[in-house]
């Protein structure tokens, strides 16, 4: 029996795979665009002003910045506006316990491409680098944090002094720990549930090259085939639901099973048919089979999943896999910028270097800047994050970050005006971002230091628009907070205590090396950082 049992394992994992190759059922397919559509203008008389907020706020946001649909002019922006107004209100504290909450946000504001750790000066990933009060809700801790981190290839963040350090594999670690004995989880009890059970799923999806997560995966999608109904949908607490079919049907798209397979195929219908069963006129689905009107959450998770269907077919990135995510809340820059300063939009979506691993804290930057062409790799698509940038390469990267157009003849005596980086130094040093060593000379070959890449970047904020005054006292105050600040020169003290102050320049612990290169990964994000404070991304 147990041999029998074996082979028919067997045969069910060599099935998965082969179907696996295949591209997605289109069930109901030839009218999915018609009914995404519907569905996004339903969201949007629901939802006019997403909030902060579960529903009516970053689940509408996620749908509908994912499905690339219509919105009225300044409905990310005027999003994001309100989610700096009440993390600033808030002081950066969402939720003193639920930290789901932190992970929520996160996941929304990717999706329109801002970045998480830049918010109204609040890095809202740092509570997820706590790794015992992420748990604190159970399995929804963990699950939306690996979700929120991965969505934007976001670095795990460092867990305050005194609690235990958070890492994604420990996240992962957690999971598989809770697996039922039959696969899959549950929030409750002995049996697996099939929301819990999917979800688990997606936030494990970009881990199953592992062994052990894969075995965890099939085992919860055989758990999950045998629990869905006849009419191929799945219940919530024993009652059919539009969300658990919503949550099924996302979990297969993550891991990259077709809604055909044969497991999840019954009596001739797929969770998706089963889904769009929910489905009333206007667009919006229920909650239930039964119910007469829409529910706003089970549209929103309808919307998401069918959403995340779409992009599968369509061969685009995952629901969940959005770190070169478009900016949808460019806001067009600063009143105060100068109208030579515009807006470099992106040209290489998805551009990418061999050596940003995951978790790598400069990979969203640099992928940011790469696609827009701002930024260039190395020989054998590297990037070598931490090779050093000369003074010419810096200024080349600050002009192209601004948008500015380079023209003219080299100011400087040392640069010939035939080297090809030469207009880019003219316009540098004609909008005053760069200045020479004396003598006229540039020293273009020089590793520039991070204290002359601070004092480019504050200039260069300066005609973004941005304040970056500060007062001898102001100054101080900033620089005192570094063990080596009191060792800063006089020429560079305002400049690098204002990219300081706004969290422009990455800093190394409790020193700032204002003499020491800077790193091409720091580079990067110093002038993301910049473009991101600007409002030009």
């Amino acid at each position: 029996m147990d041999r029998l049992r074996n082979r028919a394992a067997a045969l069910a994992l060599a099935l998965l795979v082969t179907l696996s190759a295949l591209p997605p059922a289109r069930a109901a397919q030839g009218t999915l665009d018609a009914r995404l559509e519907e569905t996004a203008a339903w969201l949007l008389r629901a939802v006019p002003e997403p909030q902060v907020g579960s529903i009516g706020g970053e689940w509408a946001v996620l749908g509908l910045a994912r499905s690339e649909s219509a919105v009225p002019e300044g409905y990310y922006r005027d999003y994001y506006s309100r989610v700096e107004t009440y993390v600033t209100e808030r002081g950066g504290v969402l939720h003193p316990r639920k930290y789901t909450e932190y992970a929520r946000v996160v996941t929304a504001l990717t999706a329109i491409g801002r970045d998480g750790r830049l918010v109204a000066g609040y890095d809202l990933t740092a509570p997820l680098g706590d790794y015992e009060k992420t748990l604190w809700q159970g399995l929804n801790g963990p699950i939306w944090a690996l979700i929120a981190l991965d969505s934007g290839d976001y670095p795990m963040p460092a867990a305050p002094a005194g609690a235990v350090q958070a890492t994604r594999e420990g996240y992962v670690a957690y999971l598989l720990s809770q697996e039922l004995s039959g696969g899959g989880w549950t929030l409750g009890g002995d049996a697996a549930q099939a929301d819990i059970t999917a979800m688990a799923l997606q936030a494990l999806a970009p881990y199953r090259g592992q062994s052990a997560v894969a075995a965890a995966g099939e085992r919860a999608l055989l758990r999950l085939s045998a629990m869905q109904d006849d009419d191929g949908g799945f219940a919530s607490g024993g009652i059919p639901t539009a969300e658990s079919c919503a949550q099924v049907l996302l979990a297969l798209c993550q891991w990259g099973v077709p809604v055909s397979d044969s497991r999840f195929t019954k009596n001739g219908r797929t969770v998706v048919d089963a889904l769009l069963d929910y489905r009333r006129s206007g667009g919006g689905f229920a909650h239930e089979a039964e119910d007469a009107d829409a529910n706003q959450m089970a549209t929103e998770q309808a919307f998401y999943a069918l959403t995340a269907l779409r992009r599968w077919e369509r061969g685009q990135s995952g629901l969940y896999d959005m770190a070169d995510a478009p900016s949808l809340a460019y806001r067009g820059g600063l009143a105060g910028k100068s109208d030579l300063v515009t807006s470099v939009p992106v040209t290489a979506p998805g551009a990418d270097f061999g050596d940003l691993t995951a978790g790598l804290a400069c990979r969203r930057a640099v992928r940011a800047l790469a696609a827009r062409g701002i930024v260039n790799g190395r020989p054998a698509g590297r990037f070598d994050p931490e090779g050093t940038m000369t003074r010419a390469a810096f200024a080349i990267l600050t002009v192209r970050a601004l948008g500015l157009t380079p023209y003219g003849e080299s100011p400087y005596s040392d640069v010939a005006d035939t080297v090809w980086y030469a207009p880019y130094l003219r316009a540098a040093g004609d909008t005053g971002i760069i200045r020479g060593v004396g003598g006229g000379k540039f020293a273009p070959s020089t590793a520039v230091t991070r204290g002359q890449a601070a004092a480019m970047a504050a200039r260069a904020a300066r005609l973004c628009g941005l304040e970056t005054a500060l007062n001898q006292e102001e100054t101080a105050a900033v620089l005192a907070r570094y063990r080596d600040g009191g060792t800063v020169p006089a020429w560079v003290r305002s400049d690098l205590a204002f990219c300081c102050q706004a969290g422009l320049l990455p800093t190394l612990g409790e020193t700032l090396r204002t003499g020491a290169p800077i790193t091409r990964a720091d580079a990067a994000e110093l002038i993301y950082r910049l473009l991101d404070r600007a409002e030009l991304l």
